[in-house]
C-alpha cells in the first residue's frame, strides 16, 4: 500500500453555486515543526453536472420543498454516482494510477446548513460508498458534521491550508473565496495563531439565481448583466438590513438562507432586472469589504479564488471598495482559483487518514481540534 504520508490525494467539491464538480489531485509535503504541509498541485478540472441534476440541486437551494425519504435516498445515490464519475474521469484524465492515491476526499453537495440551535446540523449528500465501489479508492466524506457536533459551525474548513499556502511573514493578508457564498480567511503577518475565517454572506449565489431567472443563463458572464444596470440604493439598504450581517464571527451561512425568496421579500417590485443584478453585486462587495475592514483593517493583499474571480465587474468593484489593498487571484501565487477548494478537501482527506485534526477551533467555534470525516475503506 502507498505510504499515506507521501501518497497523492484527490479532493472533490461542488459548492453552493453548484456549477460543477471541482476535482484536484495533489501531493503534500510535511514541513515539520508542527507547521502545515506544503501542497504540490498536480491536476485540476471541473466536471459539469447533468443538467437535470443541477436544476434539482439549485431548486432545493432556492426553495424549501418537502422531500420524501425515497426522494432524499435517490438524490443521495445520484449525487454519489456523479461524484464517483468525476473522480474516475479525473484519474483517467490526469494519467494517475489508482494505486498512487492514498484517499479521495469528497465534500459532497450541501443541501442544508443550520449550525445554530440545540439540534444544529449540516447536511451534505453524495453517497461515499458509491465512490469507493466505483473507484476502488479509500474515500473520506462527511467532513463538517464532527465539527458541528463539537459546537462549531462546520465551516470554513480551509483556513489552515490557506495559511500554509498563502501567508507572508511581513504582510497582513486575506484569502477570499468567491463561491455561491463568500468567505474570508484572515492571515495576520507573523501570527500563525491569529488565523481566523468566516462567511461574509452572498458572493455569486444570488447573482447566479437572478441571472438564471431573467436571462436564462446560469451565471453572469463577464458581469455584463450587472454592468447594464445601476445600483438601487434603497434596495441595497433593505438587503443590508439583514441581521445576519451584523453577527460576529464565527459564522457561516448558505443558499438556504440567502436565496431569491429573501431578495423578493425586500424588493419594491419596480426595479428593473439589470438594476437588481447590479445591486446584488454591490451587496456582495459591500458585505465583504465591511467584514474585512472590521476584522483585519490593515490587510495589504486580498487573494481571491472561486468562480467570482472570473467576473471582472465584481473584481474591479472589490478593488475600488478596498483601496488600501491589492486585490488579485490565487493564480498570482501559482494556485488555480477554480480548484483551491478541491485542493483543500484533498488535504483534509490526508489529515483524516493520518489521524490529524482538520478544523481550527478559533475559526469554526468548535470546542477543540477534531479529526474530521468518516473513512470508507476500499
Amino acid at each position: 500500500m502507498t505510504d499515506p504520508t507521501s501518497a497523492l490525494y484527490l479532493g472533490m467539491i461542488s459548492g453552493t453555486s453548484a456549477d460543477g464538480i471541482d476535482v484536484a489531485i495533489a501531493r503534500f509535503h510535511d514541513a515539520g515543526d508542527g507547521r502545515p504541509p506544503r501542497a504540490e498541485p498536480l491536476f485540476g478540472r471541473t466536471y459539469a453536472w447533468a443538467p437535470d441534476l443541477r436544476a434539482r440541486i439549485v431548486d432545493l437551494g432556492q426553495h424549501a420543498p418537502s422531500m420524501t425519504l425515497d426522494e432524499i435516498g435517490e438524490l443521495d445515490a445520484r449525487l454519489g454516482d456523479a461524484f464517483a464519475d468525476a473522480a474516475e474521469r479525473a484519474i483517467r484524465d490526469s494519467g494517475v494510477d489508482h494505486a498512487e492515491i492514498g484517499a479521495i476526499g469528497s465534500h459532497g453537495q450541501t443541501l442544508r446548513h443550520r449550525p445554530h440551535g440545540p439540534h444544529a446540523f449540516t447536511l451534505q449528500l453524495g453517497d461515499a460508498s458509491r465512490i469507493v465501489e466505483r473507484t476502488g479508492v479509500r474515500t473520506v466524506a462527511d467532513f463538517r458534521r464532527r465539527d458541528v457536533a463539537a459546537g462549531g459551525h462546520g465551516a470554513p474548513l480551509l483556513p489552515a491550508l490557506h495559511a500554509a499556502l498563502l501567508s507572508a511573514p511581513g504582510e497582513d493578508r486575506a484569502v477570499l473565496n468567491l463561491g455561491g457564498i463568500a468567505n474570508l480567511t484572515l492571515l495576520p503577518a507573523g501570527d500563525p495563531a491569529g488565523v481566523r475565517g468566516f462567511d461574509t454572506g452572498p458572493a455569486n449565489g444570488l447573482m447566479d439565481a437572478w441571472c438564471l431567472r431573467h436571462v436564462g443563463a446560469g451565471f453572469d458572464r463577464d458581469g455584463a448583466f450587472a454592468a447594464a444596470g445601476r445600483v438601487d440604493a434603497a434596495l441595497l439598504d433593505r438587503l443590508l438590513d439583514e441581521p445576519w450581517f451584523a453577527l460576529p464571527p464565527p459564522k457561516s451561512t448558505g443558499r438556504d438562507q440567502f436565496h431569491l425568496g429573501w431578495v423578493d421579500a425586500r424588493r419594491s417590485g419596480a426595479e428593473s432586472p439589470a438594476d437588481v443584478q447590479a445591486t446584488l453585486l454591490a451587496l456582495s462587495v459591500r458585505t465583504i469589504a465591511d467584514a474585512l475592514r472590521a476584522t483585519l483593517p490593515a490587510a495589504a493583499r486580498v487573494i481571491a479564488c472561486g468562480g467570482g474571480v472570473h467576473n471582472p465587474v465584481l473584481m474591479r468593484a472589490l478593488a475600488e471598495a478596498l483601496p488600501g489593498a491589492t486585490v488579485e487571484s490565487t493564480a498570482a501565487h501559482g494556485l488555480d482559483p477554480d480548484h483551491v477548494e478541491a485542493l483543500g478537501f484533498a488535504w483534509l482527506a490526508r489529515q483524516t487518514v493520518l489521524g490529524r485534526a482538520g478544523n481550527l477551533p478559533g475559526v469554526t467555534g468548535a470546542r477543540g481540534p477534531r479529526v474530521l470525516g468518516a473513512i470508507h475503506q476500499a
